[in-house]
């Protein structure tokens, strides 16, 4: 029996996955879910690049805008939403489109990677916190996540402290490297038939609509609200951390000047970009469009693949 098809669109930051998501589920009658881990979070909006519901023209998105900054949601809560909102897309009779540039997200759906619902020791996690604010400790965390689990670590950038600190806690909660989990989960096989489509854009052309989206979100209101979070939420375990919002939080506290805090959002927003091509193009299944084409043909490469 065939198994249903799912179309996922991925790629770097900035590169133009919303708006051709949503000419695509207008025409194709398709519903989204995002798989971005920074869009799932409330009163997170201009910094994450949510879609306001102008931008969605009508069409129905799901795993956006439903986390409180202040709880934890991970990889398996959002493989187990993502799972049910297919199903629920699938039973309505439309075509889902899972979009997003969150590689373990992804990865989570497309290889049928289970994460246990792992319970993490909070005192370890603030002691590596601390551990990495010290001068050369997120160094030492990563040589020491690389001890632990050198295969995933080789895909971490040595800057990466969220992910960095993850392979050391799921070590610490399971006595199981993050790697060996992985394979294991993957012997339950796939649920869908996942169409992976990723946008390409020439580097510097890329770069050029990262830093023009970060000035703009600046205007927008971007200090403004972060403002408002900090006042709204006592702690912020992951969602401070998100890029844009962890350089707002050092130019509040005088860490920095206003122009340094958006060099410095537009440096890293680069890096990013940078990773996430990297970590997408080992999917040797995955189709590769150009950003830079007008839309509807790019709609009409992703509609030819689906034929088959």
């Amino acid at each position: 029996m065939n198994k249903p098809k799912v179309i996922v669109i991925c790629g770097p930051t900035a590169s133009g996955k919303t708006a051709l998501s949503i000419e695509l589920a207008k025409k194709i009658d398709g519903e989204i879910i995002s798989g971005d881990s920074m869009q799932i979070y409330k009163d997170m909006n201009i910094g994450t690049a949510k879609p306001n519901i102008e931008e969605m023209q009508g069409i129905k998105h799901y795993l956006i805008d439903f986390v409180d900054p202040d709880k934890r949601y991970s990889v398996a809560d959002f493989k187990r939403d993502a799972e049910k909102a297919i199903k629920e897309i699938l039973n309505k009779g439309k075509i889902p489109i899972v979009v997003g540039g969150t590689g373990l997200y992804i990865d989570s759906l497309i290889y049928g990677i289970e994460y246990q619902d792992i319970k993490f020791d909070e005192q370890y996690r603030k002691e590596l916190e601390e551990i990495a604010i010290q001068d050369g400790g997120l160094e030492k965390l990563y040589n020491k996540a690389k001890e632990i689990d050198s295969v995933a670590i080789e895909k971490i950038s040595p800057n990466d402290k969220k992910r960095i600190l993850r392979v050391l806690e799921i070590y610490k909660a399971t006595g199981k490297t993050k790697t060996e989990q992985e394979e294991e989960s993957r012997k339950n096989g796939i649920k869908y038939d996942y169409r992976v489509f990723a946008i390409n854009i020439e580097r510097e052309k890329l770069y050029e609509r990262i830093n023009k989206r970060v000035d703009i979100m600046v205007q927008q209101g971007l200090i403004e609200e972060v403002k408002k979070l900090l006042q709204k939420y006592n702690e912020f375990p992951t969602a401070m951390q998100g890029l844009g919002y962890k350089e707002v939080v050092e130019y509040l506290e005088d860490k920095c000047t206003k122009e340094e805090m958006i060099e410095k959002i537009k440096m890293e927003t680069r890096r990013y970009a940078k990773r996430q091509i990297t970590w997408f193009k080992k999917n040797k299944q995955t189709i590769w469009i150009d950003g830079l084409k007008d839309k509807q043909d790019n709609i009409q490469i992703i509609l030819e693949e689906m034929k088959n």
